[in-house]
């Protein structure tokens, strides 16, 4: 699982340095390409520059072979609305490259289309792959039982943080293990509480997106985060304190093999909040 969820990662990597590159790319000489299209690592995308790579070109597409193309790319729904409004986009007058200079960006866009289509290919073989491994997994029904989790990322966070049972002996390893958990420094009458910066980056930014996803999914972890929020915390600082949380959460269930429940993992918390303001 750890091999193929780091694997699968590394391809999505690969594939956002690319739609980087060919986004700064379009900047030069192509700026209808980015009111065309929100990602252009998507199949629409992907289908027409593919086919389209330099802004002569596009302005050429007929409304027909715009919607071939999508239609051949995958796209099932909308094909008429989605075609006429691709073909607005491309035929919107922008500053032009010289001739030369557009054609070598138009050669350099096609090579790299080519690139983030086959990633595309090969990052939903790993998927798959991926989800056949850690659904078979023992503790796979656990992990997706927490609000937040599915399957790859689920399948991210048990690659990176193992399944030995005694490898973390308290809920505290554990956090510390991800950098979830604050770094207390004082010293004299000088106290700082800070984010940990030797951690396991994989594992971390597993834990960053575990923990967005849970705010919409968990009414406990969302309060959590508007609390943190409320006081001055900006976005990912507050969102390392339900990460932090969950990290707990996961340990507890794990240590005595049971689901997520939301009124256990919370409770406590409603509780504390409680007599304060009583």
């Amino acid at each position: 699982i750890k091999v193929l969820a780091r694997a699968h990662q590394n391809l999505i990597w690969s594939r956002n340095r690319n739609t980087n590159a060919l986004r700064s790319a379009s900047r030069e000489y192509y700026p209808g390409a980015l009111e065309a299209f929100d990602d252009l690592a998507n199949r629409d995308a992907l289908a027409i520059l593919g086919r389209a790579p330099t802004p002569v070109q596009a302005a050429h597409l007929s409304l027909a072979k715009i919607r071939s193309a999508l239609k051949a790319a995958g796209r099932q729904r909308n094909l008429d609305a989605r075609a006429l409004d691709i073909q607005t986009a491309l035929r919107t007058e922008q500053l032009a490259a010289p001739a030369a200079v557009t054609a070598a960006f138009g050669a350099t866009t096609q090579a790299t289309v080519g690139i983030i289509a086959e990633l595309n290919h090969q990052i939903a073989a790993l998927e798959a792959e991926l989800a056949t491994h850690f659904e078979g997994h023992p503790d796979a029904d656990i992990y997706l039982s927490l609000p937040g989790l599915g399957v790859i990322l689920g399948a991210r966070v048990l690659g990176e943080f193992g399944d030995d049972p005694n490898r973390y002996t308290t809920a505290k390893s554990r956090k510390n293990y991800a950098g979830t958990s604050p770094l207390t420094i004082a010293s004299g009458n000088k106290r700082a509480v800070l984010a940990r910066h030797v951690r396991n980056r994989r594992l971390y930014d597993a834990i960053d997106q575990w923990a967005f996803c849970a705010l919409t999914t968990s009414p406990g972890a969302r309060a959590f985060y508007d609390q943190h929020r409320a006081v001055g915390d900006l976005h990912h600082q507050a969102l390392r304190a339900p990460g932090n949380r969950l990290v707990g959460i996961l340990h507890g269930c794990l240590r005595h093999h049971t689901a997520y429940d939301e009124h256990k993992a919370w409770a406590h918390r409603h509780t504390n909040r409680e007599t304060q303001a009583a």
